[in-house]
């Protein structure tokens, strides 16, 4: 569904990613491990389109899509709940869920918005409320409505649990998890928390210094190893 091959990219002088290589096939969830700093967040903005890559190819369900911009991924069936969440402050929750239901028509826009809120359900309570006014935990729910509003067939998780209360990270998981039995979809769950990720995800890539310096199943992975790799 997904694969990179050979992803490098530059930031001026920097060189922020080393020959980065990684598959991902519908219906799986792949955790894209490190600290802070190791590059996690410039790759995901590489499949993304937001930054450029320097060289290597990124492609999705057989087409190459290196040099297309962020809304011809997102058209493809890629979409991104990016870390912060990023939610549009002053619009209303229905505004925020409205703007993910662009491209939908209007019969199936009402179909899956009830989808969404058998997923969350405290957004239904909170439709006139301003996204700026809820909780960290109920705009990651928002952010995660939101992208799911597009029909993706990949969705690509930034941090999900960064600054939200256990209860909300629960809510999360189950949505993930929900996700995942359903088999149409890809996940790639961008995580420092190792036992979330643990959790939820069939085969884990970790990143440090900008490379890739363990890969595999659970059965490959040294937990201990792992955890290094995401101390401080």
């Amino acid at each position: 569904m997904l694969e990179v091959a050979q992803v490098n990219q530059h930031y001026g002088s920097s060189h922020t990613l080393r020959g980065i290589s990684l598959k991902l096939a519908r219906g799986e969830c792949l955790a894209l491990l490190g600290r802070n700093g190791v590059g996690k967040t410039t790759l995901l903005k590489c499949l993304m389109g937001v930054l450029p890559v320097s060289s290597g190819t990124i492609t999705f369900e057989g087409r190459d899509i290196t040099r297309l911009k962020p809304h011809q991924r997102a058209a493809a069936g890629i979409a991104y709940v990016p870390q912060g969440r990023e939610i549009f402050a002053r619009l209303s929750v229905e505004e925020n869920l409205l703007m993910g239901m662009a491209s939908l028509s209007g019969a199936r826009a009402a179909i899956i918005k009830q989808e969404i809120f058998t997923l969350f359900p405290v957004l239904k309570e909170m439709l006139q409320r301003r996204g700026g006014d809820l909780s960290g935990g109920q705009q990651q729910q928002l952010a995660i409505a939101r992208a799911l509003l597009q029909e993706p067939r990949l969705i690509i998780f930034d941090e999900p649990t960064e600054g939200i209360q256990p209860s909300i990270i629960k809510d999360i998981e189950r949505v993930i998890r929900l996700l995942r039995q359903r088999g149409d979809i890809g996940i790639l769950l961008c995580e420092q928390y190792f036992d979330f990720a643990h959790a939820l995800a069939d085969h884990f890539v970790v990143l440090s210094r900008g490379e890739v310096v363990a890969s595999g199943g659970h059965a490959a992975m040294d937990s201990g190893d792992v955890r290094r790799h995401l101390a401080v």
